[in-house]
Formats: structure tokens, sequence, C-alpha cells
């Protein structure tokens, strides 16, 4: 049976290495009629890639994807179906792009601290957008330190290398606070990962009385032996099993785009969700200041 939907996407807006209109010409290429734009703490992509998939054909749901902090580790939360233009989230999300910049910038200084010639502006010009480590890693092959995405990841800019700067976080469960507060859905990103099943069979009754309602169970390089134990735990605690490939361009994870098969299920189970949500007004919620940059 064909893909037809994918549910978990990146583009020039935050880490991505398309523009939200030659994602949309690609999705549109591999016969997706479904996609999420689900950028890092943006959602500046969206306007852009809703025009597109207008003209393509495509129905364009607008995400976003938070990176959150818990005991050290990360927990990645999806949006869904937010009413992104909200000026009380937008400000949020201001908040977090500029932690993005600041971490882009330091990882630059400390790379020519090694006496690797690269740039900060060079970096930003790459990424036409918010920065992300991809950027670094493109201005890494340009000057020819690296030869691929991922030897830069491995070599300077990886959680343990020289470059690898971590960077201020929501908690998991303010991440979907932030995204009820736009009337979004919130679901958990590539729980098997991050944060693991012990971890998450833990953690899950806390994000859903927060107000989880997914979790991303068919995701990229899952075997059928993880999509049963989500399944499982989707069903347990009433979650929607939603599912993405996580594309963020050529060379970063394994999986194309529209490369996992996603039930169209997980679509109408949001869409129907969402319908009881907008026009309504939503919970209020602030951004708790961090002690530190983490």
């Amino acid at each position: 049976m064909a893909n037809i939907v994918d549910l978990h996407t990146h583009s020039t807006a935050s880490d991505g290495l398309y523009s939200p209109t030659k994602l949309l010409q690609q999705a549109h290429e591999v016969g997706l009629k479904v996609l999420a734009l689900t950028d890092h703490d943006s959602t500046q992509g969206i306007e852009e890639a809703s025009a597109a998939a207008g003209e393509l054909g495509i129905e364009l749901i607008p995400g976003i994807e938070l990176n959150t902090d818990v005991g050290g580790g990360e927990i990645h939360v999806l949006g869904y179906f937010l009413e992104y233009q909200r000026p009380e989230f937008q400000a949020i999300l201001k908040v977090l792009r500029d932690a993005r910049e600041r971490r882009g910038e330091r990882m630059v200084e400390l790379l020519n601290e090694e006496g690797i010639a690269i740039s900060w502006e060079r970096v930003r010009e790459l990424a036409q957008g918010s920065v992300g480590r991809p950027h670094v890693a493109k201005a890494l092959m340009e000057v020819g330190y690296v030869q691929s995405i991922a030897e830069a990841f491995d070599k300077y800019i990886g959680k343990g290398c020289p470059a690898y700067v971590p960077r201020y976080k929501l908690s998991p469960e303010d991440a979907v606070r932030l995204i009820n507060s736009a009337n979004g859905l919130a679901v958990m990103a590539h729980p098997i990962g991050l944060p693991g099943l012990d971890k998450l069979r833990e953690w899950l009754p806390g994000l859903q009385k927060a107000g989880m309602v997914g979790l991303e169970t068919y995701y990229g390089p899952y075997t059928h032996k993880d999509e049963q134990a989500l399944l499982s735990l989707a069903k347990q605690y009433n979650l929607i099993p939603t599912g993405g490939t996580d594309f963020h361009g050529p060379g970063i994870h394994p999986t194309a785009l529209g490369g996992r098969f996603v039930p169209i299920e997980a679509v109408e189970r949001l869409k129907a969700l969402a319908a009881k949500r907008h026009g309504v007004t939503p919970p209020s919620f602030e951004l708790p200041p961090p002690a530190e940059e983490h």
C-alpha cells in the first residue's frame, strides 16, 4: 500500500535543508497527500508551505517540534493543527529561537578556537532562517573539513564533540502546555530513541495529565517490534498513534521523505480532536525563566 502521509518534516525555517516550497515539491513527487511541517521552535515556514501545498493538492498540517530537557536527557514534543499566529505563542517561540541562535554562534566560536575557519555570517546565510546544527555542518563541508553532514556531527558538533553546545529547553510538560496554548495537539516524537521505553512508561502519565494526546509510533527506522510496543502503550493511555520520517533533507536521517507508512486514521483522529478545540479560548501559558542555559 502506498504511503500518503508524513507527519514529521523540517525545512529551512529551522534545521532542514529544503525550503518549505521545495519540501512540498518533493512531497508531491513521492505521492504524499498529507504533510505536517514541524520545524524546531518555529512556524515561520508554514505560510510558504501552505501556499505550495495548495498549488500541489497536498493537505498541510501546521505543526512544530519542541526540544525539551528532562533529567539530563531529551524528549521531543510535536504539535499539530496549531493556531500558530497567536501573538503570545509567537513571543515564546522567539525566546526559544533566540536560544538556538546563541547556541549556533557559540559552536562557531568553539570551532574557530580549534583552528577551523568558518564564519557565523556564512552559517546564517546557509540557514535562511532559524539556525541548526546541520547548517554549521554544511559550512564545514563547504570549506573541506568534512565530507558529509554525518561526519561533521561525528567529529565536531555531536554530543561529546569539541564544538557541541547544549541549550536551554522547556520541560516536556511545559512544551505540551505551550502547544495547548495555541489550541494544538501535543504528540511525543520518536519515543524509543528519546527517551526509551523504560523511561517512557515512567513519564507518560505526567505528560498525558499535562495534555499530550499522541505517541509517534510509525517512525523512521523503527522495527515491527518497536511499533507493536508503542501501539500497546498508545492503547493503554488512549493516545493517538502517529508517525513520520523526521525528514530534514538528504544525508541527515536514513528515512526518505514519505518513506515510512503512516495510517490515514492518524490524521483523521487528530483532525477530529482539532475540530473540537479550534475557536475555543485556549489555556494560557507563561514561559518559566531559565536559571541557566542548559
